[in-house]
């Protein structure tokens, strides 16, 4: 794994419960602020539990998508966290 990808997953995984962080913030926060493409395909193929991809969610506000079951799933565990949108 890459130095950025360890990076991202580090980000990733501190977001609060209840909200959210864009691809294109994550990719600021891990140091290569035009690599908002990157992170969406690290997170894409991210299946490690304690990396809550959920809460990753487009720069127009909309979820994009979640390889554990989708955009419902998405929506489902990002309610069920508190976040409202």
């Amino acid at each position: 794994m890459s130095e950025f990808s360890n990076k991202v997953r580090c980000v990733v995984k501190n977001i609060p419960k209840g909200e959210v962080l864009t691809y294109k913030e994550v990719a600021k926060k891990s140091g290569n602020p035009k690599a908002a493409r990157a992170v969406a395909q690290i997170m894409a193929k991210n299946f490690d539990p304690t990396i809550p991809c959920h809460r990753v969610i487009r720069s127009d506000g909309k979820l994009g998508g979640y390889n554990r079951g989708g955009i419902v799933a998405k929506r489902a565990i990002l309610q069920g966290e508190g976040y409202c949108k």
